[in-house]
């Protein structure tokens, strides 16, 4: 499941739960009634912005490569508004206002990123936190870079293909490090990588491809969530 989204709103709701999450929240997997998780991934190279939340700045010089979260968030509609860095208020949006809704019990990542043609955009992303079999984890792959369909691929071999933006592909694989890099689709010469990835029983880790292919900028980032109620029961539906 993805949602369309103005680009960083997901940032304003992560800061806005900030001043309203019990601080005993920041460790535990438990869910508490009418919250959701949330994680924030800024994944546009060259761009600096500020966050504001009911004309009042959440978030100020929002830098790419940050990624955020996650936390406890209060479930339902925030109104948002994006500027320019410094902006001195929210009254002439660069993207906004908007409202974005989010559901109770959900894990989710906004990802500010490049649209396959280069404009700047965002992308909500639901996290699959169902558990996996015992001793596998899964690695998910999400392709948020302005560049043309990719193959990951482990070794040689395409494991992914086609992988257009801003769509993800989700594997279930053995506990373990694999070495996978990012080519366009149908070659094997390695855009992105190769990498050592560590795959971890219990976990989603969830690869990246973010920035620019023609601007040269392409780069990874990485990000973990729980997949396994083993130990908490709280993670699963």
């Amino acid at each position: 499941m993805r949602k369309k989204l103005s680009a960083v709103a997901g940032a304003m709701t992560l800061l806005a739960a900030l001043t309203l999450a019990a601080p005993a929240q920041a460790g535990t997997h438990h869910r508490d009634e009418g919250t959701a998780k949330l994680s924030v991934l800024h994944g546009v190279p060259g761009l600096t912005v500020d966050v504001w939340l009911d004309g009042k700045r959440a978030l100020d010089n929002f830098k790419p490569g940050t990624l955020a979260g996650p936390l406890n968030v209060p479930d339902g509609d925030h109104k948002i508004a994006i500027t320019g860095a410094n902006a001195t208020s929210a009254a002439n949006p660069v993207i906004g206002p908007v409202t974005v809704d989010l559901e109770a019990g959900q894990d989710y990542t906004a990802v500010a990123h490049l649209a396959a043609n280069g404009k700047p955009t965002a992308t909500l992303f639901t996290n699959d936190t169902s558990a996996s079999p015992d001793g596998k984890g899964k690695l998910t792959v999400r392709h948020v870079a302005a560049a043309p369909a990719v193959d990951v691929l482990a070794g040689k071999t395409a494991v992914i293909k086609g992988l257009i933006n801003p769509h993800q592909k989700t594997l279930t694989l053995k506990a373990g490090t694999v070495s996978a890099s990012v080519a366009a689709a149908g070659t094997t010469a390695p855009l992105i990588g190769p990498a050592h990835v560590k795959i971890t029983a219990g976990k989603n880790t969830i690869v990246y491809a973010w920035g620019s292919l023609a601007a040269k900028n392409l780069k990874v980032a990485v990000q973990v969530v729980n997949s396994s109620s083993q130990g908490d029961g709280c993670d699963d539906e």
